[in-house]
């Protein structure tokens, strides 16, 4: 037998709020957070969503604030959150067991593009250090195990938009291996920078909606036209059910399937039939030992980007053909956190278990296409079964979908 998997605590940081509750609390209203970002001025598309109320130099001090990039932070303090929640001491757990695996889709473009104008100006003496340290995808998973003293096995995975759902499946596996008692894991992203923005809006894969940033993330609805660039991070606790019973740790949820696989098809565009989609979440079904009829809720990659949702669609229906389970797709409230969005949804869906409510998808009105779900919007729906998948697909044709249970 393979030894359960229990979620045992989890820590926030989007632009929904910096704690669990906060971030359900935006869920169930189903508001779309997107609003003009400063960073973002003078651009085609100078709106994001955003994480505010954030203080790096209160929640880390001043020298790991300095010496740290924006996804860096954010993957820092939801860590220290998560562990908190856990009920777990660093200072007294035996570090060379306790393992970090941390998804991460890009690097810090925001401290290149300042580097690279200064080189570009000749003054190479005015580029920074501490810029490669600082902005390296793998310094999240780095920073968080040197501040809480993770001795175990250590790494990135980067897996696009995919990348935060494919560690914590990849962490899954350290457990069952018996490499790791403990492991942290989710991913991180600050996807807010000039350079990012510009790149997606030549692809024309951001929404235009500018005049009404509010209702520009749309998922699966017929008018949506682009995604909204998000940011933040989210980091679960892992154990064997067995280790966490041991230390009498409350379990917030299972992880009871991992599915993952390869479209194969397209650089940055999805099977148009959702067949690589389907094969993940099928497998996740088949690794739970689970069948259709047994999950209560979707929640959705769900990017707001025509081709993204129909492929996504047409996925579904191919596994649950006409009995879909509720969708909710998050981040019409919170936005694309590119890397992070998996590990976010995750943790959303690990408290949509928790609560046994789907929370509504925001700016939701209507359907196109011939694949039609059941899309929770206006206000959250009780759901009665205790199972529940999320979905997660990047360029690339990346797909890695978890299957969660309630304790």
């Amino acid at each position: 037998m393979r030894p359960e998997i229990a979620v045992t605590g989890l820590g926030l940081v989007t632009p929904a709020g910096n704690t669990a509750e906060e971030n359900w609390a935006a869920l169930c209203r189903g508001r779309s957070l997107a609003a003009r970002d400063p960073e973002l001025d003078g651009l085609p598309v100078d709106f994001s969503c955003q994480v505010t109320g954030f203080d790096a130099v209160g929640e880390l001090g001043r020298s790991q604030a300095r010496r740290t990039d924006r996804f860096v932070q954010f993957a820092m303090v939801a860590a220290r959150r998560a562990v908190g929640n856990a009920g777990l001491d660093p200072s007294t757990w035996r570090g060379e067991r306790v393992g970090v695996v941390l998804g991460v889709g890009s690097n810090s473009l925001s401290t290149y593009v300042t580097e690279f104008c200064h080189l570009g100006a000749g003054q190479p003496e005015r580029v920074s250090p501490l810029a490669l340290p600082r902005s390296v995808p793998n310094m999240a998973a780095g920073e968080v195990a040197i501040d809480l003293d993770a001795r175990g096995p250590n790494f990135t995975t980067a897996s696009a938009c995919a990348s935060g759902a494919t560690a914590i499946g990849v962490a899954r596996d350290l457990l069952r291996s018996g490499t790791c008692d403990i492991v942290l894991t989710g991913g991180s992203e600050s996807a807010r920078s000039r350079m990012t923005a510009t790149c997606f809006t030549r692809m024309r894969a951001l929404s235009r909606r500018g005049a009404e940033p509010h209702l520009a993330s749309r998922p699966f609805d017929a008018a949506r036209d682009g995604f909204v660039l998000g940011e933040g991070a989210a980091v679960l606790v892992l154990e064997r059910l067995s280790h966490a019973r041991a230390r009498q740790a409350p379990v917030m949820a299972l992880l009871r399937g991992y599915g993952a696989g390869s479209d194969a098809h397209h650089p940055v565009a999805p099977h148009p039939d959702g067949e690589g989609a389907a094969r993940s979440i099928g497998a996740a079904l088949q690794d739970a030992g689970c069948a259709p009829r047994d999950i209560g809720l979707v929640n959705a990659h769900g990017t707001s980007t025509p081709l993204n949702d129909a492929a996504e669609a047409a996925a579904l229906t191919r596994v649950f053909g006409l009995d879909v389970p509720p969708v909710t797709a998050s981040k019409g409230v919170i936005g694309h956190a590119l890397g992070a969005a998996g590990a976010i949804q995750a943790a959303y869906t690990v408290l949509a278990l928790r609560h046994q409510m789907v929370p509504p998808t925001a700016n939701f009105q209507g359907q196109d296409g011939e694949h039609k779900l059941d899309v929770v919007a206006g206000a959250p729906r009780p759901t009665v079964k205790d199972a529940a998948i999320s979905c997660s697909f990047g360029f690339g044709g990346q797909n890695a979908v978890l299957l969660f249970t309630g304790p």
